[in-house]
């Protein structure tokens, strides 16, 4: 071990500690892999780790399944994902917040990477890059269509899974209650401007998350390229219909 392992090691057994909050509508097909993934990555942090899963409107056995794991569930009925997760992170406890959704694993390296950029002093927070838990042409296609746009629109970002400081995440007011889709976008953006002012980076973790297909399971691989109605709901970001059929009736998120 060298050096800096070690300085790290000795950081771990200090005050460090992450607020990792989740989202969840009906998750009972994936939470339980979400969940695991985070312990793995949780390793390194011993007793330094909190989950706290936002529980919207379940109907099945998610509480069961976070409560199995020792997380912490807190019951939220809004249609509105900037809400859902703006109510988690107010009773978090840590230091540093990270937001991941219930279809996802994070790779075992993402919560000591993320203590790592963020003790330097030189990054604000930031995202990951990840896959798909499978990919097709059709997949790859419709992904370019809405990244796209939402570049065009938000710039170089990335999103999946966030991590900031607290103090960060309420210095710019959490998610943007007032969007309904691409929530995480213009929250990534509105963090990468404040890191800006105060002279830091917005910072990226490489291959970071494996998240799930299944919009494209449900509605198909092409299906932006089949819906392009879709594409221009996601730069409003308020449109109620489609973010019910996206998130919040279709139990995608």
């Amino acid at each position: 071990m060298n050096e800096k392992e070690n300085a790290l090691k000795e950081k771990n057994k200090g005050d460090i500690k992450f607020s990792i909050v989740i989202p969840a509508h009906n998750e009972e097909q994936y939470i339980g892999k979400c969940l695991e993934s985070i312990l793995k990555a949780s390793n390194p942090f011993e007793n330094q780790v909190e989950i706290i899963v936002v529980l919207n409107r379940c109907t099945d056995r998610t509480e069961e399944i976070a409560k199995s794991f020792n997380c912490i569930v807190l019951k939220n009925n809004d249609k509105n994902l900037s809400k859902i997760r703006n109510a988690g992170v107010e009773i978090a406890r840590g230091e540093i917040i990270v937001t991941i959704d219930a279809d996802t694993q994070m790779n075992e390296h993402v919560l000591s990477k993320a203590e790592e950029n963020l003790i330097t002093g030189k990054y604000i927070g930031g995202g990951v890059t990840g896959k798909f838990e499978r990919m097709s042409l059709g997949i790859f296609v419709s992904a370019l269509l809405l990244i796209g746009p939402l570049f065009f629109k938000y710039g170089a970002i990335s999103v999946g899974i966030f991590w900031c400081y607290k103090k960060d995440f309420e210095s710019i007011n959490g998610f943007n209650e007032n969007m309904l889709m691409a929530e995480d976008a213009d929250f990534a953006k509105r963090l990468k401007v404040w890191g800006k002012k105060k002279g830091k980076k917005y910072g990226t973790i490489k291959n970071g998350m494996i998240t799930s297909s299944r919009k494209f399971d449900k509605h198909g691989d092409w299906i932006l390229l089949k819906r392009p109605k879709m594409i221009l709901a996601y730069l409003k970001g308020t449109d109620e219909k489609y973010a019910d059929e996206a998130y919040y009736e279709n139990h995608d998120r």
